[in-house]
């Protein structure tokens, strides 16, 4: 019997997936979505994605390394909430995989040159890796994933459309992204409800992540020191502290401890707040939590505030900063360029340019490309430019 709490997702309550397959007697069925995932190509490729840095060396984030983190962040909140673990161990293991080369860089520049077609929008792109692009089984295309984790990975973030079907969200203004209608699952994925506890805690792990390890990195990088995090809001009460306890370790010493204790402090305001929101919501099952109306896995309001100024912060010293934007505008061009020359000549490899000669249109065949470069890694992006335009950018 498990464990966790009523309103924890229950595998052995699962609505299955569009393939049936026989039970496994070692691993539940969110067991068995995550170590799909695993083994995907597309979770392979993360190790070769940018995450923010694309100048930068070995010891920087990458897709991966920024995937692995997340999905240990998100496990242990899981298991302090007695959520099922694996369910959102495999939701966030797999809310990178629809992201293009180049870090977000490249997801602008896919999703300008894709505006005449639908746009692009990489958690669509991560439910059509899984239910359609990945190809390694004999019956199936995708990794015949469970309903719980299709679900989350497309609605972690929160609902695509209001209850009248109209936009919700950051898609208010813009439109639901293209694809949508072209991604199957055993049942409606109801774009208008809430996702699990599990996919929330996800999504908070990600922005966990995101800020403690973007400044690991920004100071590693040289772009800031820690006394310009000390009257940042959320970061600046920890550097005061740790600068004030180790005034004397090396400054990589003190960076780590600044680290370390943001996500500690982070992920335990995270536990007690949505502890306290769920006993608000007087949820009882994962079905009252899809009907809440509202994200229950959140920061408290104030370090909401506190969160919101910390990324403030980064955005206007460290993503915009022009050692960064230097080469973020010439990945932009690489993924504008291959778009256009992909478009113009259904010049493919493989079975890329089978599916582009047979492309019914303009906007079918706009989406295969599209798939193509999204699963592109860094350096084969590069590659293919050289290949085609005999050039080759150098981020530096």
């Amino acid at each position: 019997m498990s464990d966790t709490a009523p309103y924890a997702s229950k595998p052995e309550h699962s609505l299955g997936r569009v393939n049936g397959t026989g039970p496994s007697p070692t691993r539940s069925e969110f067991q068995r979505d995550r170590d799909r995932i695993i083994h995907s190509t597309a979770f392979r490729r993360l190790q070769h994605k940018t995450q923010v840095f694309l100048q930068y060396g070995g010891h920087f984030r990458n897709r991966l390394t920024h995937t692995l983190e997340v999905s240990q962040m998100a496990r242990s909140m899981a298991r302090a909430l007695r959520l099922d673990e694996d369910l959102a161990e495999a939701i966030a293991l797999s809310h990178d995989l629809g992201h293009t080369p180049f870090g977000h860089a490249g997801e602008r520049a896919l999703h300008t040159a894709m505006a005449p077609y639908g746009g692009f929008d990489h958690n669509i792109q991560a439910m059509r890796v899984v239910t359609r692009l990945e190809n390694r089984y004999a019956e199936h295309d995708g990794l015949n994933l469970t309903w719980e984790t299709l679900e989350g990975i497309l609605k972690h973030n929160g609902p695509l459309t209001n209850p009248d079907g109209t936009p919700y969200g950051k898609y208010a203004q813009e439109g639901l992204p293209g694809g949508l209608d072209d991604i199957p699952a055993v049942a409606d994925l109801r774009l208008s409800s809430f996702a699990s506890l599990e996919a929330q805690t996800a999504a908070i792990a990600d922005d966990v992540a995101y800020n403690a390890h973007d400044i690991d990195d920004a100071l590693r990088a040289g772009l800031i020191v820690l006394a310009d995090l000390a009257d940042v809001p959320l970061a600046g009460p920890i550097v005061r502290e740790v600068l004030a306890l180790y005034p004397d370790v090396a400054p990589k010493r003190q960076a780590h401890e600044v680290q370390r204790r943001l996500i500690t402090r982070a992920i335990e305001d995270v536990i007690a707040t949505t502890s306290g929101n769920i006993a608000a919501a007087g949820v009882k099952t994962a079905e009252d939590v899809r009907n809440a109306g509202r994200t229950l896995v959140t920061f408290s309001p104030s370090a909401a505030q506190a969160e919101r100024g910390l990324k403030a912060f980064l955005f206007e010293r460290v993503y915009r900063h022009e050692a960064v934007m230097v080469p973020v505008r010439q990945s932009e061009a690489v993924v504008t360029d291959l778009f256009a020359r992909y478009l113009a000549t259904r010049d493919l490899p493989g079975r890329w340019g089978v599916a582009a000669a047979a492309a019914p249109d303009i906007a079918h065949l706009a989406r295969i490309v599209a798939d193509f470069i999204a699963g592109m890694t860094d350096p084969y992006a590069l590659d293919e430019y050289q290949r085609l335009f005999d050039a080759r950018p150098d981020f530096r």
